[in-house]
């Protein structure tokens, strides 16, 4: 990226959706989407996302907060939308949200969220490469953004790769 200015990326530039059907092979006994598949689906679409905003071969670094709310059923069909939230130097946070509805459309909700980082990958060379700032406009992308510098340190926190007493910003929400 030698010589490559950097500039900053609109949300919408990246954000990424898709949808699936759940068939019988998806599911677990109960009928129900098994966790990993969903999983994998979120990988999928939240990678493609991060690689649109990167403009590069990413890899996933971390996933957090992964909730599973509602169960999934076989022939419901599942929208995953990815959005990236922030850029840090070599990485991005993304946000994934799952929706259900029945095939007719019918009863959607949504059934999960995660947090996906991904870290850019210089052509050839894979070693991290810097990656172009996020600019937020809606206010939910404002909010996502802001908050992603208390998960990032949280989730350094957690890995050990930040002493708590560095985590500045998780220090703050509780003085």
């Amino acid at each position: 990226m030698e010589g490559h200015t950097l500039k900053d990326k609109k949300v919408s530039e990246s954000r990424t959706t898709m949808t699936e059907l759940v068939m019988p092979n998806d599911t677990n006994p109960l009928g129900n989407l098994m966790g990993g598949n969903l999983m994998r689906w979120m990988d999928i679409v939240a990678s493609i996302c991060a690689g649109k905003h990167c403009e590069s071969h990413v890899v996933t670094a971390s996933v957090d907060h992964v909730s599973f709310t509602h169960p999934i059923r076989m022939g419901d069909v599942v929208t995953i939308e990815a959005q990236v939230t922030r850029a840090f130097n070599t990485s991005v946070e993304v946000h994934v949200q799952v929706y259900t509805a029945d095939f007719k459309g019918q009863k959607p909700k949504r059934s999960n969220h995660a947090y996906f980082t991904f870290v850019a990958l210089e052509d050839g060379t894979l070693k991290p490469q810097n990656v172009p700032p996020v600019l937020p406009l809606t206010q939910e992308e404002v909010t996502l953004y802001e908050n992603a510098i208390k998960r990032r340190e949280l989730r350094l926190v957690l890995s050990g790769r930040m002493k708590p007493s560095q985590a500045t910003e998780l220090k703050n929400m509780f003085e």
